[in-house]
């Protein structure tokens, strides 16, 4: 048996570190055993997943040094490797599925939903969902399905006792089947959810291992109910623990960086971030801290992951990186990181016209240009004094931008200034009198070139981090600031 893993994100975003690190260990995995490593985008998702955020993925987990032997961009026997491309065979899958009494079609309603698990609730009863709290007397069913009504696919689950799952870390895991709801596997539009795609998809792929978060230990006895139904092997489940802030919460873009992306533009290295991860829960037999990917597939043994929830110590991360650039890197190996950082004409097109207007020496490059090149600006709140607004009504300003800077799913100039004018109106601010804190918070000075070209130049990740440590410069938001502002937020 040749072991095979996979790694299958979402491409509906930034590239998260978390991906990084589940996609490490499976790669690790595999090349432990003379494996081989996947690469599959589950983009169901038709509103949120964007080509841009799925050449993100590709383009960040190869910094990294990961490479896979099958995807969406390098072919292999199994393809298509991008779900979208696979909906003929997860609507064949589900139709096996109902004929053989395993699955049901369900016209139930969203209020109808919403009002069986308020009666559940109001119960004292787990709010899953089954089949007979789904079922429509037969000629209702009649009814919605000749009028063509929409329905989900939803699998039939026991309404009591206990299932077992084995994992390779944790041993015998065991859930209460009556906390497992009917689980949607085809949506009303067609597209599947991730429960029987991944199924699907992981069988007719060879997977042998599956390594994922341990977020996904509730749904491990719907994937292994939905195996028996089809007679198929299931392949082992090793289920890795999460990602820690500091606060030991799970790690989270609104405490810590969570894209790689952010990692790459502040300028660490990307063998120090693939070291890092490596040390997420894991160690080397001789416990060194330093190791190449190399060494740690050379050396990897599943066995020496902790439970214990690995910290993402961005303190730590950047000492680690230090010694990389110390100890690995000589004048001219210095000197071509640099360049392939940020002084490449990739990157120096998009400044230069932003400058060369500016300018009256070659000098007044580097002051005018420093935020391009730089990680955090060195701001204090004495930096936005000039700023005709209260500091509460600044916070919320820049704390709202951010949360509508999370939703674009198109990083680009236009897109930019759509959320920044909603925000505007929302303010009753004129452009430049809303811009003025954002001004700073993204520069560090109150005139430089265009922020919002600015924005759109460093990127996502850096333009979010920015804006929440000019947040926490200002005193930061309380929890009950917090609910407050998103209530608000909300209402927007």
């Amino acid at each position: 048996m040749t072991v095979r893993t996979r790694i299958a994100p979402s491409p509906t975003g930034d590239p998260h570190v978390g991906t990084a690190y589940i996609a490490l260990f499976n790669l690790c995995f595999a090349r432990q055993h003379g494996g081989e490593f996947i690469l599959r985008i589950e983009d169901t998702d038709r509103v949120r997943s964007t080509t841009e955020s799925e050449q993100m993925i590709l383009d960040s987990l190869r910094w990294l040094g990961l490479e896979w032997d099958e995807g969406p961009d390098v072919g292999g026997p199994h393809g298509p490797y991008r779900q979208s491309e696979r909906g003929d065979i997860y609507a064949e899958h589900a139709q096996r599925l109902i004929e053989a009494g395993h699955a049901f079609k369900c016209y139930r309603t969203s209020e109808e939903l919403d009002e069986l698990r308020e009666e559940r609730k109001a119960a004292g009863q787990h709010l899953a969902l089954k089949p007979a709290d789904l079922a429509l007397e037969p000629q209702e069913q009649e009814r919605r399905e000749r009028e063509g009504m929409p329905y989900v696919v939803r699998m039939m689950v026991p309404d009591s006792g206990t299932c077992v799952v084995e994992d390779m870390l944790r041993g015998t895991i065991e859930v209460d089947w009556g906390q497992v709801d009917a689980q949607i596997l085809l949506k009303s539009d067609g597209m599947p959810t991730y429960h029987l795609a991944n199924v699907v998809d992981d069988h007719l792929m060879s997977i042998t291992h599956v390594l994922r978060g341990e977020e996904w230990i509730n749904s491990a006895p719907k994937h292994q109910l939905l195996y028996e139904y089809f007679g198929w092997d299931m392949p082992r489940l090793c289920h890795m623990p999460l990602l820690r802030n500091p606060d030991k919460s799970k790690l989270s873009k609104r405490k810590n960086p969570t894209s790689i992306n952010y990692y790459r533009r502040m300028g660490f290295l990307p063998q120090a971030v693939t070291n890092y991860l490596g040390r997420m829960g894991w160690s080397m037999p001789d416990e060194r801290e330093k190791f190449s990917l190399e060494e740690m597939m050379a050396n990897f043994d599943i066995q020496r992951v902790s439970l214990g929830g690995p910290v993402f110590d961005l303190d730590k991360l950047t000492w680690l990186n230090g010694v990389y650039l110390r100890e690995d890197l000589d004048d001219r190996g210095f000197l071509q990181a640099l360049m392939s950082w940020a002084f490449n004409e990739e990157y120096l097109k998009d400044i230069l016209p932003q400058v060369r207007t500016r300018v009256d020496t070659l000098s007044d490059v580097a002051p005018l240009a420093a935020h391009f090149f730089s990680g955090m600006p060195a701001i204090t709140e004495a930096s936005f004094s000039d700023v005709k607004m209260e500091r509460e009504d600044l916070v919320k300003l820049l704390q709202f931008l951010v949360w509508r800077f999370e939703s674009v799913s198109s990083w680009k100039k236009d897109s930019l200034l759509v959320e920044v004018k909603a925000l505007c109106e929302h303010f009753d601010l004129k452009m430049k009198a809303f811009l003025a804190p954002v001004f700073i918070a993204i520069t560090g000075s109150s005139s430089s070139t265009s922020v919002m070209d600015g924005m759109a130049i460093i990127g996502s990740d850096m333009t979010r981090a920015r804006l929440r440590h000019a947040i926490e410069v200002l005193g930061g938001v309380s929890k009950k600031q917090a609910k407050r502002l998103e209530k608000e937020y909300r209402e927007l």
